[in-house]
């Protein structure tokens, strides 16, 4: 990472230079993608981020995850041009009534702006279309990211050539994480289980939902997070059985059990963590059945993380099969149903530069991928939803538990927000 990239991550989300990403890694990354284009012939086109896409009034500007993970950059408005033997980052001209309201951004014609980009070539955005037209005429093939906005865009330039996934070429590499990477999502991870236990210390009867939210945001913002992976769900009771609930405005009973699926993005990279405390400080007969039940259920599913294991609900190597197996054997619903029937979305997904990062749920598991592992139970004539959603690093021969640092086991829970009280 240049100088000027991370000291605008260290603004944005107080990145250490310990764990930041060199500019040999971006440059290495491109690399590999160009290999691709060499033997197709092709280039790729792509379109960072405008703020009219990724930043307004409400929220701050973030950039497209695949650009940024090709290059690093993280202004908005900029072209990458990939063809097999070069590169160019295109930025938009400067403006000083621009610059007035949200500060100087890079330029074209700045001294250092090679340094600064650890690209090539930097163009201003105004030979875009020139350079784009010299290099078409030995490609065959043009790859683009297709978004109805870019594609328009570029089909306007090219005419009647088609234009291909960019896909294929970069979505297997963000899959597989490197140990820069590695540590990012670790980081984001860290200052996610600080935010649990921040609510496991304040959760009570009598609180709103988005009470306990306020704390857990607080605290990975405080830590330096730019922003919550997705929208902090907070259910409690009922709420708890509504899989991706986030209005978080219910006032909590003692009765309840609390589910709470937060986390934050630290220096572009997300974690995704989910625990089921009960409000009270000690689960009911039923919850404590029914939690029990789901733990051996994740459990089981995790043991079976290796290589070639799938994330799909059907298939020999499914890992979702394994979960829903096992919950059927080990649990029934009041009315005597077979608990699998309850556990209504996937096992999991791959995380990294977005909270659902690329990867299907048919394609093979392999090492270096960072996956969830999270099945529940939604009962909602209980008033019972459970879920414990852990991040796992798939290595060579099996995984690594990443959220390994906040207590799952229901022993543990309630001993901890037993002391809360003393």
């Amino acid at each position: 990472m240049t100088a000027r990239m991370l000291a605008i991550l260290c603004a944005m989300g107080g990145l250490s230079a310990a764990i930041s990403m060199s500019a040999d890694e971006y440059r290495a990354r491109r690399a590999k993608v160009q290999t691709r284009l060499a033997e197709d012939h092709g280039v790729l086109v792509l379109y960072g981020d405008t703020e009219d896409e990724r930043g307004n009034l409400r929220s701050r500007f973030f950039q497209e995850p695949s650009f940024y993970y090709l290059t690093g950059w993280v202004e908005p408005g900029a072209v990458l041009l990939l063809a097999e033997d070069d590169e160019y980052l295109f930025l938009p001209a400067r403006s000083e009534i621009r610059d007035t309201y949200t500060g100087r951004r890079a330029g074209a014609d700045d001294a250092n702006i090679k340094t600064v980009s650890g690209i090539k070539n930097v163009l201003p955005a105004s030979k875009f279309e020139i350079t784009l037209f010299q290099r078409l005429e030995s490609a065959k093939k043009i790859y683009a990211l297709l978004n109805i906005n870019r594609t328009s865009k570029l089909k306007k330039l090219v005419g009647a050539r088609p234009i291909e996934n960019f896909a294929p070429l970069v979505f297997p590499l963000r899959q597989v994480k490197s140990k820069s990477e590695l540590a990012m999502i670790q980081h984001s991870i860290d200052v996610s289980i600080d935010a649990h236990r921040a609510a496991w210390a304040r959760a009570a009867s009598g609180l709103f939902e988005y009470q306990i939210g306020a704390t857990m945001v607080n605290v990975y913002s405080d830590a330096g997070c730019e922003r919550s992976a997705y929208p902090p769900i907070i259910g409690s009771g009922p709420n708890s059985t509504v899989l991706h609930y986030n209005r978080n405005d219910r006032r909590m009973d003692s009765g309840d059990v609390l589910l709470m699926d937060v986390a934050g993005e630290c220096s572009m990279y997300a974690a995704d963590i989910t625990r089921t405390i009960p409000v009270s400080g000690t689960f009911s007969k039923r919850q404590r059945e029914l939690y029990d039940v789901l733990l051996g259920a994740q459990e089981a599913a995790i043991a079976a993380v290796k290589p070639g294991m799938l994330l799909a609900r059907e298939g020999e190597k499914s890992l979702f099969k394994i979960a829903v197996e096992y919950l059927n054997a080990h649990g029934k619903s009041l009315r005597g149903e077979p608990l699998g029937k309850f556990m209504t979305h996937g096992i999991g997904h791959h995380v990294g530069l977005e909270v659902h990062d690329p990867g299907l749920p048919q394609m093979p598991l392999e090492a270096g991928n960072v996956i969830t592992i999270e099945p529940g139970i939604y009962i909602p004539e209980e008033g019972i939803g459970i879920r414990i959603e852990d991040m796992l690093l798939v290595t060579a021969d099996g995984a690594r538990v990443l959220t390994g640092a906040l207590p799952k086991e229901p022993d543990a829970i309630e001993k901890i927000l037993h002391a809360r009280k003393r």
